[in-house]
């Protein structure tokens, strides 16, 4: 089994700063991709970045120059750190990751439990 496990979230003004962890452990042999997802209130789950094994990433454009994806791979964690937050920031946050539990099998994608994030003032 593999569990992902994030923290981080709370409360948090807006123009202020967040960073969420997640981390990754269980039956792991590799991982690829890594990334995170946010669902506000009444709205779909929407892509917000993601990480290659290697450090590439992409962004959601509305994230764009306000938050950064980082990963640890020893540590199998994933990080984000989101500055200039705003208003409509306010969301679950899940991470997730494609993880393979032994040599020549496939990847597949696990997901967190979810981390509130509320920006309000």
């Amino acid at each position: 089994q593999v569990q992902l496990v994030e923290s981080g979230g709370g409360l948090v003004q807006p123009g202020g700063s967040l960073r969420l962890s997640c981390a990754a452990s269980g039956s792991i042999f590799s991982i690829a991709a890594m990334g995170w997802y946010r669902r506000a209130p009444g709205k779909q789950r929407e892509l917000v970045t993601t990480i290659t094994s290697g450090g590439s990433s992409n962004y959601a454009d509305s994230v764009k120059g306000r938050f950064t994806i980082s990963r640890d791979n020893a540590k199998n964690t994933v990080y984000l750190q989101m500055n200039s937050l705003k208003p409509e920031d306010t969301a679950v946050y899940y991470c997730n990751a494609d993880v393979s539990i032994r040599s020549g099998a496939g990847y597949y994608k696990y997901w967190g439990q979810g981390t509130q994030v509320t920006v309000s003032s």
